[in-house]
């Protein structure tokens, strides 16, 4: 065979190249489209029309520099040149032999290398010979395997007798992964280039061989199902000359009944059919006919046109209602509401509401007494935990096991189009890579949008308008605004003292004693045991830890009369005896202080499990002017503090305090309990009211509590949670209340009871608060170091100017 001239120019053209790599012997067309490439090809052609060819070590790399391309190439000559269409160019080209590049040639317009030339001519020993003739067989055995090599190239390589030649030949042939081939290249030795080739060569005629078996089981398999589908058809034919089948009752025609049945919307119908009509012309045993008929199935299985007819006696619903739930008033009205004007307007969108409050409140259980209220179905869908768009849309019909989302597939099982829908802890969802859900539940949760609500996987409009929906929440800051935007809040934020022990006494009770196998003759709860489980034995603005030790109290009854069997006379649970059933109290009620303190001011919070006593305490140290906070406050509430100190070294003249005051004291505010968090700006005049005290030696009345924000001039702004925190101070034997003027709208919402034993006085800043809240007792000067030119303390006056 011809040898071709070995190129033995040190300075060439580098033309990169993309997952291919090109063997010394190997002519083979490429396709170069980057503008360097493109002007290093033609310096080539206009000088000796050689070129260096190597490949990038990332295939994805557009500019490659110096360390991206491979140090081992062969050096190539350009057989012809083709400009294309498209602005690339077609290149023959032919390698010649391996060359190592040694260093990179600064030229902005096109790589430029200087190489050197490894290879040297060796000659043929008889290890080597027997190498090649090893190889060659195994080639031919390869080939023949391969089918996709014509014979041809074993005839172009027989007649090859130099090794390293013969070795490239064959491995420019071979199906391996460029690295594979990189690492044949970059071998110099032809001798251990033969033997990693045969290595190489022997895996791939073992995988070959496993592919021809795979082949063949596959074929076997093929035949065998089409021979069952030609004799299945014949047993159809013969079952019909013999009368035996009947054509019309077959699946097809038993799925266009369902479909006249179903009464769908017109252009609904019209895809069904078209459906259908395409399931029929489908062979019976085929994948895409599975997929056609289970999308027929769901489309007929939809409550298009069936409704339920609605309940619109609003006493009795008000009745039904009352019934399951005590309290909760406001969600009672709404609902009342709903069905007095459903009464009166025939076609009426759904509403749509979200019941938020804490845990154990009754909301899923609220949803469910609505549904019986206004004779609906009720379905629930739990989206806790829930982060793909497709649970909310559904799948498409392309994805293998695709079903349609849980709207569709809930209005499904309910079997009617107007049910009472609840789509739970709708705080609670997520989103990743597979999208938002919030985001799909616009749609649903819009009454202007839902009447025409499109799944992924029914790829046709469904009417959502006439379903009633309620979405139950423990917070509302974590719903994206605009899906909190389309839903009417109700808020039920937790139950009172007395509703919690009317609810015992009317539901929970009833249902454990009968739920234990109990009598009523058996068991009797006092209400000061059950105040005393309210407040020792559980800490929540729920029912749930009540029912527990409620059912706690059942089983440990029921363990008694079942053992002692001559039980007759009544077991009555009493404060005394529920250390017996529930062992010591859990809890704590916070109670007001034993004595006026100076420094000591009693506040009222409010924690999502009702309201709570919070005591401030003040102490002065000699120091110079640091104010240290503890009991884990947050920042607001330690901004509430350094507005309540900026307040009273503003107004130090009137309160009858040296001005540099804070100089010579550090200022120690604490609010227990040192381990719970706590946050907000309602401590404000309560922290004011304790530094006065202390800066005056004047005490704060041991029998009054406050709430309120203050601000630098010191005015007293509204806070939240009023009622809560009212019954919290009764609940504490604390009588006299100060409060924010501005909430005097708030006190409409407190029980009779609680209102008529309470003293409310009403303050519009700190002068008034100051004047309820501390007694009038002389006080003794504090023996602090004043500068000759300052005055010492002295008692607050009596009578403090109104802001």
């Amino acid at each position: 065979m011809e040898e071709k001239k070995k190129i033995q120019t040190n300075i060439l053209p580098l033309l990169p190249l993309r997952d291919i790599i090109v063997f010394p012997h190997m002519v083979i067309p490429l396709f170069v489209g980057r503008d360097k490439s493109i002007r290093g090809l033609e310096n080539a052609i206009s000088g000796e029309k050689r070129i260096v060819l190597a490949a990038q070590k990332k295939p994805k790399t557009n500019d490659p520099a110096p360390e991206d391309i491979y140090d081992i190439g062969t050096a190539a000559e350009i057989l012809q040149i083709l400009r294309l269409s498209d602005g690339t160019v077609k290149v023959l080209v032919e390698g010649v032999n391996r060359v190592k590049i040694d260093s990179f040639i600064e030229n902005s317009s096109f790589l430029e290398v200087k190489v050197s030339f490894p290879e040297k001519k060796g000659e043929t020993s008889q290890e080597v010979e027997a190498l090649m003739r090893s190889l060659q067989g195994h080639f031919e055995e390869y080939v023949k395997l391969s089918q996709k090599m014509p014979a041809e190239i074993l005839m172009s390589i027989q007649n090859i007798s130099d090794p390293g030649h013969f070795a490239d030949s064959v491995a420019a042939h071979l199906s391996m992964k460029t690295s594979d081939k990189q690492r044949l290249l970059e071998i110099i030795s032809p001798q251990a280039r033969l033997e990693d080739l045969y290595n190489l060569i022997e895996s791939e005629i073992e995988i070959l061989n496993l592919e021809k078996k795979v082949r063949g089981r596959v074929k076997k398999q093929m035949e065998q199902s089409q021979k069952e589908y030609y004799l299945q058809e014949q047993m159809k034919a013969i079952q019909k000359e013999l009368g035996k089948f009947n054509e019309f009752k077959t699946e097809i025609e038993e799925l266009r009944e369902k479909i006249k049945k179903a009464k769908m919307p017109e252009e609904i119908n019209k895809k069904a059919l078209k459906e259908l009509k395409r399931l029929e012309m489908m062979p019976p045993m085929s994948a895409e006919g599975t997929v056609v008929r289970n999308y027929i199935d769901w489309l007929v299985d939809i409550p298009w046109a069936v409704k339920t007819k609605e309940k619109l006696d609003i006493k009795e619903a008000e009745k039904i209602l009352n019934e399951d739930h005590y309290g909760l008033d406001k969600v009672k009205v709404r609902v009342l509401e709903y069905l007095a004007v459903r009464k009166l307007v025939k076609e009426m969108k759904g509403p749509i509401l979200c019941l938020a409050g804490p845990p154990g409140v009754g909301k899923t259980s609220l949803g469910k007494s609505i549904a019986r209220a206004t004779g609906r179905k009720f379905v629930r869908v739990s989206l806790g935990g829930v982060r793909d768009e497709a649970e909310i849309r559904g799948h498409r019909r392309t994805y293998i096991g695709a079903l349609p989302g849980r709207i569709i597939q809930s209005v499904k099982k309910a079997g009617t189009k107007n049910p009472v829908f609840m789509l739970d802890e709708i705080d609670k969802m997520s989103m990743d890579f597979r999208g938002d859900p919030s985001a799909a539940l616009l749609e649903v949760l819009d009454p202007e949008q839902n009447c025409a609500f499109n799944d992924h996987y029914l790829e046709v409009d469904f009417d959502l308008s006439e379903v009633m929906f309620i979405t139950t929440a423990n917070v509302l800051h974590t719903i994206p605004q605009p899906l909190l935007d389309r839903m009417e809040v109700l808020r039920m934020p937790g139950y009172t003292e007395e509703e919690k022990l009317n609810i015992a006494k009317l539901f929970l009770m009833p249902k454990n004693i009968k739920d234990h196998g109990l009598k009523e003759k058996q068991i009797q709860f006092t209400d000061s045991a059950v105040r005393k489980i309210i407040r020792h034995y559980t800490k929540e603005a729920g029912v749930r830890n009540l029912e527990r030790e409620i059912a706690n109290i059942c089983r440990k009854v029921a363990k008694k009369i079942a053992t002692e069997k001559k039980i007759s006379k009544l077991i009555i649970i009493s404060p005394k005896s529920l250390t017996k059933y529930l062992g010591i109290p859990i809890y704590r009620v916070s109670k007001k202080a034993e004595k006026s303190e100076v420094g000591l001011a009693t506040g009222l919070a409010w924690t999502e499990v009702g309201g709570e006593i919070l005591t401030t305490e003040v102490t002065l140290m000699d120091g110079r002017g640091n104010l240290t906070l503890t009991g884990q406050l947050g920042d607001v509430m330690q901004e509430s503090a350094q507005a309540a100190l900026s307040y009273v070294r503003s107004r130090a003249k009137e309160m009858g305090l040296n001005k540099n005051f804070y100089q010579k004291v550090d200022i120690h505010i604490h609010v227990p309990e040192g381990a719970i968090p706590k946050d907000g700006p309602s401590a404000g005049i309560t922290m004011a009211t304790a530094l006065l005290s202390a800066l005056t030696k004047r005490p704060v009345r041991r029998d009054i509590a406050m709430t309120g924000e203050i601000t630098l001039r010191g005015k007293v702004l509204p806070i939240g949670g009023v009622k809560e925190k009212l019954l919290a101070a009764h609940r504490g034997e604390i009588y006299n209340i100060i409060l924010p003027k501005e909430n005097e709208k708030d006190l409409k919402d407190l029980p009779a009871n609680i209102k008529k034993a309470l003293k409310i006085n009403l303050a519009e800043n700190m002068d008034e608060v100051l004047r309820v809240a501390l007694e009038e007792s002389p006080i003794i000067t504090p023996k602090i170091e004043a500068e000759p030119d300052e005055r010492t303390y002295s008692p607050i006056p009596s009578s403090l100017p109104i802001n």
